[in-house]
Order: C-alpha cells, then structure tokens, then sequence
C-alpha cells in the first residue's frame, strides 16, 4: 500500500499532545476580562502568524478576505494603532 492510514492511534496521540497543550495554557486561578481578551488577541495573533507563514499570506490577501469597507477599516485600525503614541510618564 502506497498511502498510509490515519488510524486511531495516531489520532489519539495528537488528541493527547493538543490537550497536554491546553492544559499548559489554562492558569490555575481565574483570569480578568483584561487579561483574557489579551490572552485571546496572543492566540488569534499566533495562529494567524503560523497560518500567514504556512500559506505565504499578505496584509492584501487578508484584507481581500473580507467584504471592501471591513477591509479598509481594518487598514485603518492598523493605520491607527501605529500611529499612536505611548503615554508619558511623569518626572520625579
């Protein structure tokens, strides 16, 4: 046989690689609304990263996915983000 099989087994080992990853992940105490969505934003970050590399996206083709005014909105959100300052800090 030329193809092998996707057999049980192997879907239990990375069943079990995928939990063991979670399990890393989840805190052992609760975390706040802040903390959760920036956890949330790291994850969706990491994906879209390993998803960018894997099928050699670019910033036009994730803009082209959506429908033309969500397109430029997010462009200018990242215009935005950008272009922002950081606070200062006060003298002592």
């Amino acid at each position: 046989m030329t193809s092998q099989k996707y057999d049980f087994r192997q879907f239990q080992e990375e069943l079990a690689t995928l939990e063991r990853k979670v399990e890393k992940q989840q805190p052992s105490k609760p975390l706040g609304k802040k903390e959760a969505a920036a956890q949330r934003l790291a994850m969706a970050r990491e994906e879209f990263l390993m998803l960018q590399k894997r099928h050699g996206l670019t910033v036009a083709d994730v803009v082209a996915f959506f429908p033309e005014e969500e397109g430029i909105a997010y462009l200018q959100q990242l215009i935005a983000a950008a272009a922002t300052k950081p606070r200062r800090t006060r003298k002592s």
